[in-house]
């Protein structure tokens, strides 16, 4: 479209082309002077007294609806937004004869390759107050996809659900119908005026400024509870509460996870439940309650300590705008938070794509371990949500709790507890690896990357300043932790050896008992192992020939002597002759996974040493076997490596 043009009067607009263009055409006009004081110069939308203080303005915008041809102050009808931005606009009546109209925005102007001073997008400067609608303006002209995530019923969000797919806890997933979900809400008709009222009209309650994206202090509830049931546009600005955790409340009685979200949470699995409740300090996320008014805007973030969300809108609607946690987005992310960056850049013009999905009322959400995302609120509303942590994807928690370090995120706004919570995980899973526990393989990545970040939490008391000695300390259960170092590093070893695929008679915690494997499948309920597409078994081989060697000594230590001579290069030279055979088996197998290709080959090595020469003392044969026992239920070494 042209650039607006000025006008002079409102009788010379009136003879203008554009005041005979077609409906829902045409361009926008703006006067930025003051127009000639006549009885008919008036803006329709102006209040009488109002109207009487323009004589003592030094200029004046005006805009012009597209359909009636009418000119209004853009002071009293564009509730604070950009009209420079303005392409088609519409005045109220002409809204409501024709619902289909739609407001339009100028498309963005081309990019220069000059280097020019960057605006700031919260429009903070010269003391001007920002606009909350700033955040939708953005979005015009940018590429945002709707998003394809799964849709599914309650009933099929469970463990087994978990366990059999490896997309599980990947992506979002919207449950469209809380039914079978195990979810427990208040009735859709609970007001704010009674929320203030359960909890306490006196309650502190963070509010967000919506424009600036800041908490305004010294809110209560029942201020927020007047605030909500204010007409909107009566409204003095736009405002948000996401943040009033509810747990311990006769509110939060009424409320109840999903019972997915209940069986993975680690506050649940792990916290001591005699250390919880009212008089206890522990991690509070399970339970908030979000009151947003229509045009509320929270920007990008990522929940605290990459824990994952359930979200279900009670009442009203949200329109969440995602970014997939690649590597190089979080990267972006990581570079662009916390920065002068956050006040110029569309995060989204950083990373390979945004995707959008709409929320409404009785709709639930469950949004996994470190997704980025923006939401916004088109009408009045409510929300019950919680976070989690889980042993589903512990890498990529820990990742975000990084960023959250590097971009010096104050620690009241980090997730609660976070390292002794940790402490209580690694100590019940070091108890479960010595019970000879399974566990997928999911969440035996998970629980090796708890295992390092323990590991290092003890290396910072050991070696760390007075300071980071003192507060790694205190993060330490004592009622469940004697030894935080032993027990971190037994914890990476057990992992390990677990990853690595110990022989199947390996005693179990040292008590000389072998242990079985199960010929019905899985050992725990609801784990189902991953079958592999091809397997492969070589040809096996088999050697025998003859050598010279020495025999190992008669004293008790002969084993320990003979574990790293025992190889046949060692063997040659004087000595007795003796008789090796060797059997080698190979198996291959493979399996596509998700990202790629997964290949696994098992060696298995069997070795046997006979000593031929007859005893110089008694003149019988004597056989010694160092590499298998005696017995004819030998058991030959296995290894297996993962991608050898």
């Amino acid at each position: 479209m042209a650039k607006p043009r000025r006008r002079s009067t409102r009788n010379n607009a009136a003879k203008s082309p554009e005041r005979e263009a077609g409906s829902d055409t045409g361009e926008t006009s703006v006067k930025t002077e003051q127009p000639d004081r006549a009885d008919d110069d008036k803006c329709p939308a102006c209040k009488d007294d109002a109207d009487d203080g323009m004589s003592t303005a030094d200029k004046e915008s005006w805009v012009r609806c597209d359909a009636c041809k009418t000119w209004y102050h853009w002071r009293c009808t564009g509730d604070g937004g950009d009209l420079e931005r303005i392409d088609k606009w519409f005045c109220k009546e002409c809204f409501e004869k024709n619902p289909s109209r739609t407001i339009t925005f100028k498309p963005p102007a081309r990019k220069s390759a000059r280097k020019r001073t960057q605006l700031d997008y919260a429009n903070l400067n010269s003391g001007l107050e920002s606009d909350p609608n700033r955040w939708m303006l953005m979005l015009q002209g940018k590429t945002i996809k709707d998003a394809d995530f799964p849709r599914m019923k309650g009933s099929e969000v469970n463990l087994e659900w978990l366990e059999n797919n490896e997309d599980a806890l990947t992506q979002p997933i919207v449950i469209p119908d809380p039914e079978g979900l195990g979810l427990k809400m208040p009735s859709p008709d609970l007001s704010i005026e009674e929320i203030a009222e359960i909890i306490g009209e006196d309650h502190p309650v963070e509010v967000i400024d919506v424009a600036s994206q800041s908490n305004v202090p010294g809110w209560t509830l029942k201020k927020w509870a007047e605030y909500y049931e204010t007409d909107p546009e009566k409204r003095d600005k736009v405002r948000n509460v996401i943040s009033l955790e509810i747990s311990g409340t006769k509110l939060g009685d009424m409320v109840l996870p999903p019972k997915l979200v209940r069986d993975l949470d680690w506050v649940e699995k792990f916290w001591p439940n005699t250390k919880k409740g009212r008089g206890h300090a522990y991690p509070k996320v399970q339970l908030y309650c979000l009151m947003g008014v229509a045009q509320a805007w929270t920007d990008w973030h990522i929940d605290f300590a990459g824990s994952s969300v359930y979200y279900h809108v009670l009442r009203g609607a949200k329109t969440f705008y995602f970014i997939r946690p690649t590597p190089a987005n979080l990267a972006a992310y990581e570079r662009w938070s916390g920065t002068e960056m956050q006040s110029n850049t569309w995060l989204g013009d950083m990373v390979d794509e945004v995707v959008k999905v709409v929320l409404t009322a009785g709709n639930t959400m469950i949004i996994p371990t470190g997704w980025i995302h923006a939401v916004f609120t088109p009408v009045d509303t409510l929300v019950f949500g919680g976070n989690f942590l889980h042993s589903y994807n512990m890498v990529t928690q820990l990742r975000v709790r990084e960023i959250e370090i590097v971009t010096h995120v104050p620690k009241k706004f980090r997730y609660p507890f976070f390292a002794k919570l940790c402490w209580y995980a690694g100590e019940k899973y070091l108890r479960d690896l010595k019970a000879k526990e399974e566990f997928s393989p999911r969440v035996l990545e998970s629980i090796g990357a708890l295992a390092d970040f323990l590991v290092s939490e003890s290396r910072t008391m050991e070696r760390g300043t007075d300071q980071a000695k003192r507060e790694a300390k205190d993060q330490v259960p004592g009622d469940r932790v004697k030894d935080a170092p032993a027990m971190a590093r037994e914890l990476r070893w057990r992992v390990q050896q677990v990853q690595g695929h110990l022989s199947d008679d390996e005693d179990a915690a040292g008590s000389g008992v072998k242990r079985k494997r199960s010929e019905g499948g899985a050992m725990f309920k609801h784990f189902k192992p991953r079958t592999w597409d091809k397997i492969l078994e070589k040809p096996e081989e088999n050697v025998q020939k003859v050598v010279k060697g020495h025999k190992p000594p008669e004293e008790d230590t002969w084993d320990m002597d003979w574990i790293d001579r025992l190889d046949e290069s060692a063997m040659e030279g004087d000595g007795d002759e003796l008789e090796l055979r060797r059997r080698r088996d190979v198996v291959i197998k493979f399996r596509r996974t998700g990202k790629g290709l997964e290949r696994q080959r098992i060696e298995r090595l069997v070795e046997r040493w006979e000593w031929v020469r007859p005893d110089k003392t008694t003149g019988l044969k004597t056989e010694h076997l160092a590499a298998a026992p005696p017995s004819g239920d030998e058991q030959p070494e296995k290894v297996e490596a993962n991608g050898s």
